[in-house]
C-alpha cells in the first residue's frame, strides 16, 4: 500500500473520531461528544425537514428558513430519501469518513496536478489533516495539560468534520481548482463548465466560501486577462458568480447586513477572554492606548496581538510564508486564487463581525489555515528531518488537543432513553407544530449533573425537532440568532403561555400559532408542582404521553 494511501487512511480514520461515537444509542440514551450535541443536532434537525418537502424553518414554526446556506443540509435529505438510511447514521457515521478521505485524495490530486510533485502533494495532504495551532503548548505551560485548540479563536484540522457544510465546501473547492487544473492542461471546455459548476454551488454550501472563491477567481480572471491576455479564469468567475446568484434566492434573504464593522474584535476577546489567551493586563494596555488616541503604542500593541494570533493559530504552517521567498516564484493564476482566498480570509475576521453572533466570522478564517497547509506542505517537502520530525510531534500533540474532547467514555450531552421513548412516540403522531418549554440556562445550571447532561440542560439545540420529525414552535435560540429571526418575542410569548391566568389568551395562543401538541419536560419546566397555571382540560388538551421525564399533551 503507498504512502499515500496510508496517510489518507491515518487522516480520515482521526478526523472521523470526531463523529462516528456520536448519534449512537447506548444505555443511558443517544451520547453526543463535543459540540456535536448542539450543531449535528441541527443539521439533523433541517435535514429531517427538508427531507419532508418544507423549506421552512423547523425551529422557528411558520416561518420561511432564511439567511441559511442549506446545501449540505439538501444533500444529507436526498440521500436518505434515496437510500433509506437514517439521517442521523448518515450524519454522524456514513458522510464523516466520505468526505475526509475525498479531502485528502482531492488535496493530493490538486498539489499534483498544480506542482507535478508527489512530495509536495504527499506534505500538503498530510498538512491539511494534521495542521495544528500552539494551543496545547500555552496550555502545557501553563497547566501541565495537553488542551486549547481554540485558545487563538480558530479551530484546527482534525475538527473539520465538526462544521460538515465546511467539510463539503473545501471538496467543491478542491473539485473547482482541479478542473481547472485540467483545462489550463488540455483546453477541453467541459472542465471549464465543470469548475463554474462546483464553484457555483458554493453559495449554498458555505457562503463564506462562495465569497473568497469569487473574490479569487476574480482577481486572478484580471491579472490572466491583462497580463497573458487569457480569458478562462474570467470566464469561470462569470458563470460561477451567475450560477451563486441564481442559488442565493433559493432560500429568502433578509436585506438586512449580515456583517458590521468592529475591527480587531479577534484580537481584543483573544486578550480578553478567559478561556483564550486571556492576558488581562496587555487586554486593558492596548485598549487604553486606542482609546487614549496614543497611536503609537497603540499600533505596536494591536501588531504584536495580530503576531501572536496568526503564529498561535498557524503553529508549524509559518513556514508556507517561506514559499514567497523563493528566487525565481512562479506567478500564475491558480496562486492568485490561493493567495487571494487566504487574504481576504484573513482581513474580514480582522475587520468584521457577523451581527448577533460576532465569532462566527472567524470560518472565514479556516480557509486562510486550509490554503497555508498548502503552501507549508510544498516548503515542508524541501525541508530536512528535523523540521518534518517537529512537524509530526506538532500533529501528535495538536491531534490530542482536539480528540481529547471526543476520546472520553462518557459523552458532554445526551437524549436520555426515556427523553427518547417519548421523542419516538410523539414521531408517530400526525404532522403538526410542537410547543416546548424554551431552553432555560438558570433551570440548567439548577439541574447541572455529571455528563452526560441531557440535551435540555445543555444549550438551546434543537432536539426535539430533529428527533420528533415535527415543526416546533420555537427552538435552537442559537441557530435563530444567526440566522437573523427576531425570536425574542415569540419566547416571551412562550413563557406568557406557561404562566398567564388569562384563559382567552391560551387558548388563542395555541390556535392562533397552530400549536397541537406540547412537549414538556418536567424537570425544566417554569412552575414547582404544575406545568402550566391554567390546567390542561381547560385548554382542550388531553394527556398522550407520559413517563418519568416526558409529557405530552395534544388539542
Amino acid at each position: 500500500m503507498g504512502s499515500k494511501i496510508i496517510l489518507i487512511i491515518i487522516g480520515t480514520s482521526l478526523w472521523s473520531l470526531t463523529m462516528i461515537r456520536s448519534g449512537w444509542l447506548y444505555g443511558y440514551g443517544i451520547g453526543f461528544w463535543g459540540p456535536n450535541g448542539h450543531d449535528g443536532v441541527w443539521h439533523i434537525a433541517l435535514s429531517e425537514s427538508l427531507a419532508r418537502g418544507s423549506l421552512n424553518n423547523p425551529v422557528f414554526s411558520g416561518e420561511p428558513l432564511k439567511n441559511y446556506h442549506i446545501g449540505f443540509d439538501l444533500l444529507l435529505a436526498l440521500v436518505n430519501q434515496i437510500i433509506k438510511v437514517p439521517v442521523n447514521t448518515l450524519y454522524f457515521q456514513i458522510i464523516p469518513p466520505i468526505m475526509a478521505f475525498l479531502i485528502g485524495l482531492l488535496t493530493y490530486k490538486f498539489i499534483f496536478l498544480w506542482r507535478k510533485s508527489k512530495s509536495e502533494a504527499f506534505w500538503s495532504t498530510a498538512f491539511v489533516y494534521f495542521g495544528s495551532g500552539l494551543g496545547f503548548l500555552l496550555t502545557f505551560l501553563r497547566n501541565g495539560e495537553i488542551t486549547g485548540e481554540s485558545m487563538f479563536w480558530s479551530q484546527q484540522s482534525l475538527s473539520t468534520l465538526v462544521n460538515p457544510p465546511l467539510a463539503l465546501s473545501l471538496i467543491f473547492i478542491l473539485l473547482g481548482l482541479i478542473f481547472l487544473q485540467k483545462y489550463e492542461q488540455t483546453r477541453k471546455n467541459y472542465h471549464i463548465l465543470l469548475s463554474m459548476v462546483f464553484f457555483g454551488l458554493l453559495i449554498q454550501i458555505k457562503a463564506y466560501a462562495a465569497i473568497l472563491v469569487l473574490g479569487g477567481l476574480f482577481v486572478s480572471g484580471a491579472y490572466s486577462l491583462v497580463i497573458n491576455h487569457k480569458f478562462h479564469i474570467m470566464k469561470v468567475f462569470c458563470g460561477s458568480l451567475l450560477i451563486n446568484i441564481i442559488l442565493f434566492f433559493m432560500v429568502k434573504n433578509d436585506s438586512v447586513s449580515v456583517f458590521t464593522w468592529y475591527p480587531f474584535w479577534f484580537l481584543e476577546t483573544m486578550m480578553i477572554y478567559s478561556d483564550r489567551v486571556g492576558w488581562e493586563r496587555f487586554y486593558s494596555a492596548m485598549t487604553t492606548y486606542k482609546m487614549g488616541n496614543i497611536w503609537l503604542k497603540a499600533t505596536l500593541a494591536y501588531a504584536t496581538a495580530f503576531l501572536i494570533f496568526i503564529v498561535g493559530n498557524m503553529g508549524l504552517r509559518v513556514i508556507g510564508f517561506w514559499y514567497f521567498l523563493q528566487k525565481k516564484l512562479k506567478i500564475d493564476s491558480t496562486l492568485i486564487i490561493l493567495v487571494t482566498i487566504s487574504g481576504v480570509g484573513l482581513l474580514i475576521p480582522m475587520f468584521f463581525v457577523q451581527v448577533g453572533t460576532p465569532w462566527n466570522t472567524i470560518q472565514f478564517f479556516y480557509y486562510y489555515l486550509f490554503i497555508f497547509s498548502l503552501f507549508a506542505g510544498i516548503v515542508i517537502s524541501r525541508s530536512g528531518l528535523v523540521i518534518k520530525a517537529l512537524f509530526i510531534t506538532f500533529s501528535i500533540f495538536g491531534s490530542w488537543a482536539t480528540l481529547q474532547h471526543y476520546l472520553p467514555p462518557k459523552p458532554q450531552s445526551m437524549v436520555t432513553k426515556s427523553e427518547l421513548e417519548a421523542l419516538s412516540f410523539l414521531k408517530q403522531q400526525s404532522n403538526a407544530v410542537v410547543l416546548t418549554y424554551p431552553y432555560d440556562k438558570y433551570k440548567a445550571i439548577e439541574a447541572l449533573k455529571n455528563p452526560p447532561r441531557p440535551l435540555y440542560t445543555y444549550d438551546s439545540t434543537a432536539y426535539v425537532s430533529a428527533y420528533a420529525h415535527k415543526n416546533v414552535y420555537i427552538e435552537d435560540e442559537v441557530n435563530l440568532n444567526i440566522m437573523g429571526y427576531e425570536w425574542k418575542e415569540r419566547r416571551d410569548n412562550v413563557f406568557n403561555f406557561f404562566t398567564s391566568l388569562d384563559l382567552e389568551f391560551a387558548r388563542s395562543f395555541l390556535e392562533d400559532n397552530n400549536i397541537k401538541y406540547l412537549y414538556l419536560v418536567k424537570e425544566m419546566t417554569p412552575l414547582s408542582g404544575e406545568l402550566m397555571k391554567i390546567g390542561p382540560s381547560d385548554l382542550n388538551l388531553t394527556k398522550i404521553y407520559e413517563n418519568e421525564i416526558v409529557v405530552i399533551y395534544s388539542r
